[in-house]
């Protein structure tokens, strides 16, 4: 929501207020409020939270079509000088509209910053006739290692057992999988990055 300077903002339970001394371009109606353009939104956010909130942010901003890696590069340029803008500006750059969960844009960021090259979101893996079989959360496809968050749906029966069936394929056609939770993406991130980066560099 845009409020004119020095309007005073009535106190809302759940509603964070924050001064902006970068003039709003293209205020957008929703509700009946007026509103920053989501580009200029995502990049405000990934210059003042935490930049494993940020990624995610950007990356669910290009998958909804909120807005365009376009958009998000012309308005970062518009920081310039702000706190923030430098990381902000690197995520920009990184953001991916193929991630679809706030898990693998967390996984994917870790194995960036700690120094390994980008996976690619979202891997097809095919057969040998070139048709499309299994996909991978992350994956490198040149190594044939593949990088998985398992969250809660990989609880169910039945998904257990089609994940069983694809792990056996990928392995017997020469791939490599590692399957991490959430207690390795937010308590020991360290041991992520141990187990991966031996089979990118043997």
């Amino acid at each position: 929501m845009i409020v004119p300077a020095g309007v005073v903002v009535p106190r809302i339970r759940g509603i964070v207020v924050h001064e902006a001394v970068l003039p709003v371009r293209g205020a957008v109606r929703l509700a009946g409020v007026h509103c920053a353009p989501a580009a200029r939104c995502a990049v405000d956010l990934a210059r003042t939270v935490r930049r494993m909130d940020a990624m995610p942010l950007l990356d669910l901003c290009l998958r909804v079509g909120a807005c365009r890696p376009e958009e998000l590069l012309t308005e970062v340029m518009r920081h310039a000088r702000l706190r923030g803008v430098c990381q902000a500006r690197q995520l920009v750059r990184l953001a991916d509209p193929r991630s679809e969960c706030r898990q693998e844009s967390q996984l994917r960021l870790l194995l960036i910053d700690g120094g390994l090259p980008a996976p690619e979101p979202q891997l097809w893996v095919r057969d040998r006739n070139g048709i499309p079989l299994y996909r991978l959360d992350l994956g490198y496809r040149t190594r044939r290692v593949g990088v998985e968050y398992d969250g809660r749906t990989h609880l169910d029966r039945d998904r257990l057992r089609r994940d069983r069936s694809r792990m056996n394929w990928l392995a017997a056609n020469g791939w490599r999988l590692r399957y991490f939770t959430d207690v390795d993406l937010y308590q020991q991130p360290q041991q992520i990055l141990a187990t991966i980066t031996p089979l990118l560099h043997p």
